[in-house]
């Protein structure tokens, strides 16, 4: 079989296609023919150094990855050899509390990622795929469709009614967009360019504000809510767009912290993050029992993810340097026959 393993960081240069042995599936382990993978915003900050992990060199990449069962271990018993899976972005992370314990064994920085054909996995860390999803769509969720269920789910359900502010077009965005508006949420959306505006408006969005047009969205937000603010913003830029959303927050809302793809902002105020009467919860995708959860609302609402460019493996390299240009609409997924 072959798999790319990224044996150094620092540009594309370190990602090789290698030829390596099947693996065989422990007793409780499931033997996958993987058919797609995903690639997000923690995959370009492992090449490049730029985000807070350390990862180690000579990984298979990539966290999201789907794939058929074609071989399971004598000890399994919850998949069976035919079924539609996907991994878990934290594998030991069952339910309850994101812990140490739990976060152990990340794909891509501590593990062997998705990016092979073939992959022996612990049944545990496993979901069942909502059946109407193509390979491609499917692939698009263990990351960035959970982390958004979770923007709106915790620390507590959105209710219908209430408002949520998004983030640009990239993949947890356009699912926050989406499933707010499967809870009766009102979302207001920020993007850059008209394009993306009409993407965002077709996916249900309420509102949307071109952030380059208005440096200082939050008046806009404020205008929109009638002084209000938002309940929830879905805080993918980090250091460049944290203060706006603090400006944009309601009284006792709550920006879900999610990303750093934004940068360049001076520290945070203090009477700023005092005055804005908001809750600044961090947190990192979600629990398999999280990812069961979502993929319930998935199947009963037929949701459509939302795929920009499919790559195929022997692309894999060029899915990268596209995904790194940072243009895409939604999700760059690879296809591996």
């Amino acid at each position: 079989m072959q798999s790319y393993r990224l044996e150094r960081f620092g540009s594309l240069e370190g990602l090789r296609l290698v030829e390596e042995e099947k693996p065989t599936p422990g007793r409780n382990q499931v033997l996958i023919k993987v058919r797609a993978c995903s690639l997000n915003y923690r995959d370009l900050a492992i090449l490049h150094g730029t985000g807070t992990l350390s990862p180690k060199p000579g990984l298979i990449p990539l966290s999201d990855g789907v794939g058929e069962v074609v071989k399971v271990g004598e000890a399994v018993n919850l998949f069976k050899v035919g079924d539609r899976v996907a991994g878990s972005f934290f594998p030991y992370w069952y339910a309850g509390q994101l812990s140490a314990s739990a976060g152990r064994g990340a794909y891509g920085t501590q593990a062997d990622g998705w990016l092979t054909q073939y992959k022996a996995v612990d049944e545990e860390t496993l979901v069942s795929l909502p059946d109407y999803l193509s390979w491609e769509q499917a692939a698009t969720l263990p990351c960035a469709a959970v982390t958004a269920w979770n923007s709106l789910q915790k620390s507590r359900p959105l209710q219908p009614g209430e408002t949520v502010l998004t983030q640009g077009t990239g993949g947890v965005a356009l699912f926050a967009v989406q499933f707010a508006k499967l809870m009766g949420v009102r979302v207001i959306a920020l993007t850059s360019t008209g394009e993306k505006a009409a993407v965002l408006r077709e996916l249900g969005a309420d509102y949307v504000i071109n952030y380059r047009e208005h440096p200082e969205w939050s008046t806009k937000v404020q205008e929109i809510t009638q002084g209000q603010g938002v309940t929830r913003v879905v805080e993918v830029g980090g250091p460049g767009t944290l203060t706006q959303s603090l400006l944009s927050s309601a009284p006792g809302g709550e920006i879900a912290l999610l990303g750093f793809v934004a940068k360049g902002s001076p520290a945070i105020d203090f009477m700023t993050l005092f005055k804005s009467g908001a809750t600044v919860r961090p947190f990192s995708v979600g629990s398999r029992e999280d990812f069961i959860a979502m993929n319930h609302a998935l199947a009963l609402s037929q949701l459509q993810p939302v795929v920009d460019k499919a790559f195929s493996f022997e692309e894999a390299v060029e899915a990268w340097r596209y995904f790194d240009n940072r243009q895409q609409t939604g999700k760059v997924v690879i296809s591996i026959n």
